[in-house]
């Protein structure tokens, strides 16, 4: 396993899982703000990202979360605090599966539901597409931040998106996020979880996360962060990591 990004020096330990079009590099909006006196942020690269390219793997949520495990033990981490972005929400739920004694606050950023994403026939046609079309990649994170963002931006992330992952392990990943399905798994756990999602994202919006995480976790809360899509990290970064971190220093 290659190193991850580590941020900071602090004793809250956290570890940080990107989403399908992200990198650990792709944090560093959010990285460059974060308190590195009170925290230490690990930003790994999930198998067929990154540094990690070249891996081989299954792709699934099960590896993302056993590789997770496996950090957390090389870094010496018996305990430790999970973010997760839009797949890599999705992914840190599994992690709290495997090991629920060992995480100790969850906080999913736009993220992809444990039941995984219902779409139409038309909709899992574009995203099926996105592994190997650049044009579709362009059109569901345009689409996805409300479709107000400008094209230079677009197209730094989409590019960002296509040069950092593996276009097999790519595609393999949307069969992981969208069609796994561990809810019941899940549901009643008492783990302290913040949903943040962005008011301009349609389709992981405050509506999706009422009818699921605060449905099966008992101890969660839901912040609706304006001016931001589907990529808080980006759009609105200090905000993000001022959230971020209140939620994970909150002694209640």
């Amino acid at each position: 396993m290659s190193k991850p990004i580590i941020v900071g020096h602090g004793p809250v330990r956290v570890i940080a899982l990107h989403g399908w079009f992200g990198s650990a590099d792709a944090w560093k909006p959010l990285a460059d703000v974060l308190d590195v006196q009170r925290f230490t942020y690990v930003f790994p690269d999930h198998r067929g990202y990154g540094k990690r390219m070249a891996e081989a793997g299954q792709f699934t949520m099960e590896e993302i979360a056993a590789d997770t495990l496996a950090l957390a033990d090389a870094l010496g981490w018996e305990l430790f605090n999970l973010i997760g972005h839009s797949m890599g929400g999705k992914a840190i739920q599994r992690v709290l599966l495997d090991a629920p004694q060992r995480v100790e606050k969850l906080v999913a950023v736009t993220p992809v539901p444990a039941s995984g994403v219902p779409f139409d026939a038309a909709t899992w046609a574009l995203f099926a597409s996105a592994a190997a079309q650049r044009e579709a990649r362009l059109g569901i994170v345009d689409h996805s931040t409300g479709s107000r963002l400008s094209k230079a931006w677009l197209g730094r992330l989409v590019d960002h998106s296509v040069k950092h992952s593996n276009e097999a392990a790519f595609a393999a990943y949307l069969e992981a996020w969208a069609k796994g399905d561990f809810s019941s798994a899940i549901a009643g756990n008492p783990v302290p979880i913040k949903v943040i999602v962005g008011e301009h994202d349609p389709g992981l919006n405050a509506a999706a996360m009422e009818a699921t995480y605060l449905r099966w976790y008992p101890n969660a809360s839901l912040q609706v962060m304006a001016n931001a899509g589907h990529y808080p990290m980006d759009e609105t970064p200090v905000a993000l990591a001022t959230s971020i971190e209140q939620f994970l220093t909150d002694k209640a």
